[in-house]
C-alpha cells in the first residue's frame, strides 16, 4: 500500500496484559470470538477476530486503538506436571531472597559496595544448596535408615508375610546384608535426585532459552547506573541456571554417597584387622566425597548473574562432567558397600542427628550473616518505605528455611510413626528408635508457633475492626447529595479496612521469621543436649513440665502429619482438577516472576518467557507500523509489562505508553524488592518512558501509588472511587459494586487516560516530523509475524 499522508494519525494498539489467576482472550477483549495472532499454546497474543486485519484498514479506527490480549497463565499453572512443583516450594522461597537485597548506594559520588552486594548473593546461594542437601537427607533418612536400616533389620517389620521379608537379617538372603540393604534403599533418594534435574532441565530449556530482540537495551549506549531491570542480560539467565543445576545435581547425589559411605567405612574401621582393604577403599571413597563437596561449594560461590549483556556462553565442563562424576562416585560407593562384610548388624539409628543438626545450625548462621550484610546494605542507602528496615531478604530466607525443615521432617515423623504402630518414636518402649531426635524437636515447637501467630491475628483483628469503625464514620461524606447509610458504609469501610492490612504483611512475616529463629534455636539445643524426644528429656521433670513436652511432641507430630496430608491432598487434585492448577498457579504468579538466580530447583521464572515476548511484540509492531501503542497491565501484568518496557530501545520506547492499574510495582514489589523496583529504578523509568498513568484504589488490598512522592501526580491517578455510587441513583438504579483489585476498566478513569496516552504519543510523533512514514504491506516480507499469522 502506498504510504499515508502524514496528517493521517497513524494506527494504535492496546496491548491488555492479564494479572494473576490469569484470563481467557474473550474475557479480556470482551468478545467470544477471538483468534491467535502469535504465539503458542502456551503463551499468544489474540485479538477479536473482527480486528485480525486491522493493519489492512487503518481506516475503521479513528481514535480508536486495536485491543489486543497477550495471555500468558498456562506459563505458571498448565499441564498436570506442574502440581509437582508443590515439591518446589521452599526453594521458591529461598530463590526470593536473593532478589530481596536492599539497594546499594547510587550516584557518582556513591559506592555501590559491590563486595557486599556479591556477598550476600553468595550468601543466599549457600542457603539454597543446604535446601537441596537438607532435601535429599531427608529422603535418606526415610529410605536408608527407617526403612533399610531400622525396619529391614527388625522382626517387627520383616516377619511372615512382610513385604520387607527379602531384607530379613535371618532370611540369609542375598539383600540381607546391611550394606546391601542401603545400596537398595540409596535408589530412593537417587531418584529423586534424578527426578530434581530433569524438572529443571525441561524448564530451563523452556524458560531460560527466550533471548532479547536484537538492540534491545543495548549494552553500549545503556549507562552504568541504569537499572537492573533495563540490561539486556536480565531475562536471559540460562548460564547461571545451568551451572547451579549441575552443582545442586552433584550436592544431592553426594549426600546420598556420604549417607551410604558413613556407617560402611565406621564398621570398616571396627574391623580392621579383619578386612584391610576395605578400609583403605572406605578412606579413597570419603576424601573423593569431600573433594567433591569442595568442588560443589566452588562452582556454587563463584559469581553470579551476568546482566549486562545475553550471556550465551555454557560452562560445558561444569555442566558435564560434574553430575556425572557424582553419579560414578556414588556408584562406586555403593559397589564398595555392597561387598561382603561377616559379622555386621543394623543396630540403632544411623548418624543422622549430628547431620540434620550441622544443616540446622549452618542455616541459622547463614540467615544473621546475611542479616547483617542486608543491613549495612541498608543503611548505606535508606529507603523508609523499605520492607523490615531492609532485613526482608533474611525473614524471606528464614521461612524458606522453615518450609524446608518442616517438609522433610515431617515426612521423616510419618513414615516413623506409621513403622511404629501405635508406639510414639523415640519414647520408651517403641520397638524402632525412630527418626532423629532432632525432627521431634522441630515437630514440638509447632504448637508454641501457631499459638503466637494465632496471637498475632488477634491482635491485627482487633487492630482493623477499630480502624473499620474509624473509617465508616467519614464514608459518607465523600459522597456529596448522599444520605448516609451505616450498613453501607461499614461494607465500603470494611473493604478498605482489609486493603490496609497488605502494609502491616512486612511486621507479620517479621514476627514468624523471628519466632521461627529463636524456637529453632532451642529445639536445636534441646536435641543436642538431651540426645533425647522432649517427652524422654522432660520424664523427671515437674508434672507440668513433663505434660506440656508430651502434649507438644503428640500435638506438634499430628499437626505436621495433618500438614502433609493436605499438602498431598491438594497436589493430587492440581493433578487432576485444572481449575484447582490454577490456584495453585496464582502461587507461583507471585513467588515465580524472578529468574533462578539462586536455585535451579525453584519452579521456572516465567517472566523470562512472558517479557521477551512483549519485547518482541512491541518492538516488532511499532517499527513495522509506525503506529502508537499502550501496553495495558493488571496486577501482576503490569509488573511485566513494566519489564518489558524497561527492555526496549529508546526509538521504539517513544512510541509506547504505559497504563497500569491495580499495580504492586511499589507496594509490594518496592517494598520487598527495593533493588530492583525502589524509588530510584521507578523513577529512572518514568524519566525512560514519559508517558505513564497508573490508576489505583484504596479498597485494593494489591494495588497502590507507583511512584510516591513529588512526582507522584504525573504518573499516579487515585485514589479513584469505589464504588463509583454510594446509594441508588437514577443513574444507578441497583446498588454499585464494591471492585477493589478487579474491573478498572468499568471505570471511566480507565477510557479518559487511555485516551490522553494516545494522545500525547500522537503529538510526539508529530513533533518528531519523520521524514517518510513506514507504510503497511499486505506481503510477509516486511512482517515481523510469521507465515500464517494475523497482525
Amino acid at each position: 500500500m502506498p504510504d499515508r499522508p502524514q496528517s493521517e494519525p497513524p494506527l494504535a494498539l492496546e496491548l491488555l496484559v492479564h494479572g494473576v489467576a490469569g484470563a481467557s482472550p474473550a474475557e479480556l477483549l470482551g468478545d467470544p470470538r477471538t483468534v491467535r495472532v502469535t504465539g503458542d499454546s502456551t503463551a499468544a497474543v489474540f485479538r477479536r477476530t473482527d480486528d485480525a486485519d486491522a493493519e489492512a484498514h487503518p481506516e475503521r479506527y479513528a481514535g480508536l486503538p486495536v485491543p489486543e490480549a497477550y495471555c500468558w497463565s498456562r506459563l505458571t499453572s498448565g499441564n498436570g506436571a506442574r502440581a509437582l512443583w508443590l515439591l518446589l516450594l521452599p526453594f521458591m522461597v529461598a530463590n526470593l531472597a536473593h532478589w530481596a537485597r536492599p539497594a546499594a548506594p547510587t550516584g557518582l559520588a556513591a559506592d555501590p559496595a559491590p563486595r557486599a552486594v556479591r556477598t550476600y548473593g553468595v550468601l543466599v546461594r549457600i542457603l539454597a544448596l543446604s535446601l537441596t542437601v537438607l532435601l535429599i537427607a531427608a529422603a535418606c533418612e526415610v529410605a536408608l535408615d527407617l526403612v533399610a536400616w531400622q525396619c529391614a533389620g527388625s522382626a517387627t517389620c520383616t516377619g511372615t508375610g512382610s513385604r520387607l521379608g527379602f531384607l530379613a537379617p535371618d532370611g540369609g538372603g542375598w539383600w540381607s546384608r546391611p550394606g546391601r540393604r542401603l545400596t537398595l534403599g540409596a535408589l530412593v533418594p537417587t531418584a529423586l535426585t534424578g527426578l530434581l534435574w530433569f524438572l529443571s532441565n525441561r524448564t530451563w530449556s523452556a524458560y531460560e532459552s527466550q533471548p532479547p530482540p536484537a538492540g534491545a537495551a543495548d549494552p553500549d549506549t545503556a549507562s552504568d547506573p541504569a537499572p537492573a531491570l533495563g540490561r539486556p542480560g536480565f531475562w536471559y539467565g540460562r548460564r547461571i541456571v545451568a551451572r547451579l543445576r549441575a552443582a545442586h545435581t552433584a550436592a544431592g547425589l553426594l549426600t546420598v554417597a556420604v549417607a551410604v559411605s558413613a556407617p560402611t567405612a565406621a564398621h570398616d574401621r571396627r574391623t580392621a584387622a579383619t578386612a584391610p582393604g576395605l578400609e583403605t577403599v572406605g578412606w579413597i571413597t570419603q576424601a573423593l566425597l569431600a573433594a567433591g563437596a569442595v568442588t560443589v561449594a566452588w562452582v556454587v560461590c563463584r559469581r553470579g548473574r551476568t546482566e549486562d549483556r545475553p550471556d550465551h556462553r555454557l560452562d560445558r565442563a561444569v555442566v558435564s562432567l560434574l553430575p556425572g562424576a557424582a553419579l560414578a562416585l556414588l556408584a562406586a560407593v555403593l559397589v564398595h558397600a555392597c561387598l561382603p562384610r561377616p559379622g555386621w548388624t543394623s543396630a540403632g539409628r544411623l548418624p543422622g542427628d549430628f547431620a540434620f543438626g550441622v544443616i540446622m545450625l549452618g542455616q541459622g548462621l547463614c540467615v544473621l550473616a546475611l542479616a547483617v550484610v542486608a543491613r549495612y546494605l541498608h543503611r548505606r542507602a535508606p529507603d523508609p518505605a523499605v520492607a523490615l528496615r531492609g532485613l526482608g531478604g533474611p525473614a524471606v530466607a528464614m521461612l524458606g528455611c522453615a518450609l524446608g525443615g518442616v517438609m522433610s521432617g515431617g515426612v521423616a515423623q510419618r513414615v516413623a510413626d506409621w513403622m511404629d504402630g501405635g508406639a510414639t518414636p523415640g519414647m520408651a518402649g517403641a520397638p524402632l528408635p525412630g527418626p532423629p531426635v532432632l525432627l521431634s524437636w522441630q515437630a514440638s515447637v509447632l504448637p508454641p508457633l501457631l499459638l503466637v501467630l494465632a496471637l498475632l491475628a488477634a491482635w491485627f483483628a482487633a487492630r482493623a475492626a477499630r480502624t473499620r469503625r474509624r473509617l465508616a464514620a467519614t464514608v459518607a461524606a465523600e459522597y456529596p447529595g448522599e444520605s448516609p447509610d451505616v450498613s453501607r458504609s461499614r461494607r465500603i469501610a470494611g473493604a478498605r479496612t482489609a486493603a490496609a492490612l497488605t502494609d502491616s504483611a512486612p511486621w507479620f512475616v517479621a514476627a514468624v521469621s523471628g519466632i521461627t529463629l529463636v524456637l529453632g534455636a532451642g529445639a536445636l539445643a534441646g536435641a543436642w543436649f538431651t540426645g533425647q524426644v522432649p517427652g524422654e528429656a522432660a520424664r523427671s521433670a515437674p508434672p507440668l513440665l513433663e505434660a506440656a513436652a508430651r502434649t507438644a511432641q503428640d500435638a506438634g507430630s499430628w499437626l505436621i502429619g495433618l500438614g502433609i496430608a493436605l499438602f498431598v491432598a491438594w497436589g493430587r487434585r492440581a493433578y487432576r482438577d485444572p481449575a484447582a492448577r490454577r490456584t495453585i498457579g496464582i502461587l507461583w504468579d507471585v513467588g515465580t516472576f524472578w529468574p533462578r538466580a539462586a536455585h535451579p530447583f525453584a519452579p521456572p521464572c516465567y517472566a523470562e518467557r512472558a517479557v521477551p515476548d512483549l519485547t518482541w511484540r512491541m518492538a516488532g509492531w511499532t517499527g513495522r507500523t509506525g503506529g502508537r501503542l499502550v501496553i495495558s497491565g493488571h496486577s501482576q501484568g503490569s509488573v511485566l509489562a513494566a519489564a518489558a518496557v524497561w527492555q526496549l530501545p529508546p526509538p521504539v520506547r517513544r512510541r509506547v505508553a504505559l497504563l497500569t492499574y491495580g499495580s504492586p510495582l511499589a507496594r509490594l514489589y518496592g517494598r520487598w524488592f527495593p533493588a530492583y523496583f525502589g524509588p530510584g529504578p521507578l523513577a529512572a523509568l518514568h524519566r525512560d518512558i514519559d508517558c505513564w498513568r497508573n490508576l489505583w484504589r484504596a479498597t485494593d488490598p494489591i494495588g497502590g501509588p507507583a511512584l510516591p512522592g513529588p512526582e507522584s501526580p504525573e504518573v499516579d491517578r487515585g485514589p479513584l472511587a469505589d464504588p463509583l455510587a454510594y446509594g441508588r441513583s437514577a443513574h444507578h438504579p441497583l446498588p454499585a459494586p464494591i471492585l477493589g483489585h478487579a474491573d478498572y476498566q468499568a471505570d471511566p478513569a480507565f477510557a479518559a487516560e487511555r485516551a490522553a496516552l494516545l494522545a500525547r504519543l500522537e503529538r510526539a510523533a508529530r513533533a518528531e516530523v519523520p521524514a517518510q512514514r513506514p507504510g503497511i504491506s499486505k506481503g510477509w516480507a516486511a512482517s515481523a509475524d510469521p507465515p500464517g499469522t494475523a497482525g
